[in-house]
């Protein structure tokens, strides 16, 4: 993971696309920066699942910036944020359909024995563990608690 962004940050770079390059840096500086942390807490480098729920963290906060800024007429702010976001999710995988991710949680609450709310941690590290950047869990634990519900 960190090999292919260094790679798309020299072929950016060479193009001289001013937005790449600077989103790309962004992303290197977070994944240094969440490396330190789990430096600093005992661990090795992040893994790349780890690297996939950064990522998909930094789609969201941009996202919630992007919408700020469309209601506060700032359209030029508003543009930047999406082309940020468009650029991150070429580093995450295809994200699963609607139909896929209700299948993807039916299997998880199968597979942990879930059978009310109190369980739902469970299925949702089951998801997270398998589908790491692959679905909004926002969205799939508002899911997972419809069905134990």
């Amino acid at each position: 993971m960190r090999e292919t962004i260094t790679a798309a940050l020299k072929a950016a770079t060479k193009a001289q696309d001013k937005r790449r390059i600077s989103t790309l840096r962004l992303v290197s500086a977070a994944i240094k920066d969440r490396d330190i942390a789990a430096r600093t807490a005992g661990k090795g480098e992040a893994t790349d699942a780890e690297l996939l729920e950064l990522f998909a963290k930094m789609i969201k906060q941009r996202e919630e910036s992007e919408k700020i800024y469309a209601e506060a007429g700032r359209a030029e702010l508003a543009k930047q944020e999406g082309e940020e976001i468009v650029i991150i999710r070429e580093f995450l995988p295809v994200q699963l359909s609607e139909t896929e991710m209700q299948k993807a949680i039916s299997a998880a609450i199968a597979k942990t024995g879930a059978g009310s709310v109190k369980d739902m941690g469970k299925v949702m590290a089951e998801l997270k563990g398998r589908y790491a950047g692959q679905m909004d869990f926002a969205k799939a634990s508002a899911a997972v608690k419809a069905k134990l519900g």
